[in-house]
């Protein structure tokens, strides 16, 4: 299945004021028994979204209906401890495109990447400027150009670029996965070699 084309993410988003945010907080180790990667976005942030009773915490920013989107704004150091893949279907499944915080530990960046969810690292002070816009108008609109690879808040002056890598950055605004990149290569590849041997041709 071809994964999701994303240019451009034009959203409100959801501001989550919390630093060092693991995998194992994004989705529990328990609910990743599935062997597929359908079920996870109901239980991202699970314990902090649920008491036991399964009960909705009122408190939790995921349950407060003033904030929407489909942009994730979070404190430095997402997606720190174990490597699972899940945290990043998760979010994705939950309905984010994109995460934006001043810090990605390097595996959920990858693992991210991999699944079109779109990790955008500012510099601490613009993340504290998305904080202050958002939590003073929850329906503050962030304009996120991927191939520009630029993030700003709509009406006002504050514009940010940031890096990506720039094969995963054909994949996402492609759809593509690896094997999808590769068959896109196809006509180039053949092209190349087409031209190589007969720039090794001997005529007699």
């Amino acid at each position: 299945m071809k994964k999701k084309q994303l240019t451009k993410i034009i959203s409100t988003a959801i501001p989550l004021h919390m630093e060092n945010i693991d995998t194992d907080q994004i989705i529990p180790a328990r609910f990743l028994k599935a062997t597929n990667k359908e079920g996870f976005g109901e239980n991202l942030f699970r314990d902090w979204r649920f008491d036991m009773d399964g009960a909705a915490k009122p408190h939790f920013v995921l349950n407060n209906p003033i904030f929407k989107g489909e942009i994730l704004i979070a404190g430095y150091n997402f997606g720190c401890g174990s490597s699972r893949e899940h945290a990043a279907w998760a979010l994705s499944q939950y309905g984010f495109n994109a995460v934006v915080s001043s810090f990605f530990a390097d595996i959920f960046r990858n693992n991210a990447l991999n699944n079109s969810l779109l990790p955008v690292q500012v510099t601490p002070e613009f993340l504290q400027k998305l904080f202050e816009t958002v939590d003073a108008d929850p329906s503050a609109i962030i304009s996120i150009d991927i191939e520009k690879q630029t993030i700003g808040i709509d009406n006002k002056e504050l514009v940010e670029h940031f890096d990506i890598n720039p094969y995963k950055k054909v994949c996402i605004i492609n759809g593509y996965d690896d094997v999808d990149y590769l068959a896109s290569m196809r006509q180039k590849t053949e092209a190349f070699e087409k031209n190589r041997k007969n720039d090794f041709s001997i005529t007699f």
